[in-house]
């Protein structure tokens, strides 16, 4: 805790001189009111974070949720693959993995990212989904964004359970499983918390670490991303695009998933 009061006390040192210089947003909140607010807020103990790769997944669907995760100071956070090395992402970027699903028996959340054709071949590996059961057991919190949740549907641990996914044909993907889909960017059940598609996966981290640091905690993450979307033109789910659009990509998700 010292470690991030420190780190936090010097943002918002420099922030607070860069805001006097530009005469911008003032306030009343003085260093020492918000470093003991975070204190205040801080629920949690959680020091690992696992994130599951596995060839083809969609690499945004990992790659904001670690960026948003990973600053939580004190929290470990990783990606873990069924064998160590090299894995490729469905856009062909390259991760080397320092961490086999052999070795790791604990986590205190997991995540596990979606795609497509990589997805579906995940869900059917017995490997991968007995590990996500072991470590299931233990986890503080189980994760998915996009099609991940797919993932943990095949592994029974959404059963019953609300939950959302991307937006391609989501309802009919999840009633497979038993699931109950919720039309939302996130949405947490119990200790299980899912995103709709890729970059709906830093709206979930970023309200999980509201669950686990808090709120200001979050914002302070969201500043330091400078995370305040405003998409070039409208569309981008379902019910904000043509439906000649949704149609078409859902003609094109039909012909790589039959």
């Amino acid at each position: 805790m010292n470690k991030l009061v420190a780190f936090f006390t010097f943002l918002l040192l420099v922030n607070c001189q860069n805001a006097q210089k530009k005469d911008v947003l003032k306030s009343k909140l003085s260093v020492e009111k918000i470093n003991e607010t975070l204190k205040k807020e801080a629920k949690l103990e959680v020091d690992s974070i696992g994130i599951l790769l596995y060839d083809k997944f969609l690499e945004m669907d990992a790659v904001g949720p670690y960026q948003v995760l990973s600053g939580m100071l004190g929290t470990k956070v990783f990606y873990v693959a069924p064998e160590k090395g090299i894995i490729t992402g469905s856009s062909g970027m390259q991760f080397n993995v320092q961490y086999s699903i052999d070795e790791i028996e604990k986590l205190d959340v997991l995540l596990i990212p979606g795609g497509t054709v990589g997805t579906v071949k995940a869900s059917k590996n017995d490997k991968i989904i007995n590990w996500i059961k072991k470590i299931d057991k233990n986890s503080i919190f189980t994760t998915s964004v996009c099609t991940g949740s797919w993932i943990l549907g095949e592994a029974g641990l959404l059963t019953n359970k609300k939950a959302t996914t991307n937006w391609y044909r989501a309802k009919e993907k999840l009633s497979k499983y038993n699931i109950n889909f919720i039309d939302k960017r996130w949405v947490r059940d119990g200790k299980y918390w899912t995103s709709a598609g890729v970059s709906a996966g830093i709206d979930m981290s970023l309200a999980l670490v509201a669950e686990i640091k808090g709120e200001t905690y979050a914002k302070l993450l969201m500043l330091n991303l400078e995370y305040d979307p405003k998409p070039p033109f409208k569309g981008g789910a379902v019910n904000n695009t043509d439906p000649a659009l949704v149609d078409y990509m859902t003609k094109m998700y039909d012909a790589v998933l039959k």
